[in-house]
């Protein structure tokens, strides 16, 4: 049996990460519109010698990160970003106990703690809808409002991170995403469907580690450092 490798200098322990990301699985919930996902074995061990598993999927599926080409024309696409915008410190805001489709301002922003001034660069947005991934509540769930959105931008805010579908309303037949219109307009990131966020403490270390694509978005492995 391997042993498991020790912690060392500068490593975290293992106690001290908590992974904020949604399992990639086939069938697997996505955004209304979006390719489904299929995951299923290409190579078999037995019959090829080794095993290898077929993935097909939308650059949007489950935890994932916005690039602002995703919304915005010219917009920066992930191959513009670099690593050291997706590491740092973040806030964690919840705004919790919201209806379905309601669409939260400045004021239960700040309802819990008033925010400061000077924001870290990534915003988390608690509304405990994670909890409905997978369930039809899902695409009911809260939004933000665009002026409340303007504000965390002019604060410092450069990565928007919510643990819903999207920070905008999901199946509206206007099909604006005016929250997306401001972070993504102004250069900035939008990570979605987070989970884990319970008992998350704040101020909190978060990285996002996204697969190497260099288009509108790519799924993320989020992590907490505790």
């Amino acid at each position: 049996m391997l042993t498991p490798l020790a912690d060392g200098p500068g490593v975290p322990p293992r106690s001290a990460l908590r992974d904020l990301s949604h399992p990639i699985t086939d069938g697997m919930p996505v955004y209304p519109g979006d390719p489904p996902v299929h995951v299923g074995a290409a190579l078999d061990l037995d019959r090829d010698g080794v095993a290898v598993t077929g993935l097909q999927m939308g650059s949007h599926t489950g935890t994932h990160i916005d690039a602002p080409s995703h919304t915005i024309a010219g917009g920066r696409t992930m191959a513009d970003v670099t690593l050291d915008e997706l590491l740092g410190d973040a806030l964690v805001v919840r705004v919790r106990a919201l209806a379905e489709g309601e669409v939260y301002g400045w004021e239960r922003l700040n309802a819990e703690h008033p925010l400061p001034d000077r924001l870290p660069p990534i915003v988390v947005i608690d509304t405990g809808w994670a909890r409905w991934f997978g369930d039809a509540r899902a695409v009911r769930h809260p939004a933000l409002d665009a002026g409340a959105a303007s504000e965390l931008v002019a604060r410092g805010m450069r990565i928007l991170a919510v643990d819903t579908l999207s920070p905008d309303p999901t199946g509206t037949s206007s099909g604006a995403f005016p929250v997306h219109e401001v972070v993504l307009g102004r250069g900035g990131l939008i990570v979605e469907n987070l989970c884990g966020l319970d008992d998350l403490p704040s101020p909190v270390q978060i990285g996002f580690f996204p697969l190497r694509l260099g288009g509108d978005g790519a799924p993320v492995r989020a992590v907490a450092f505790l």
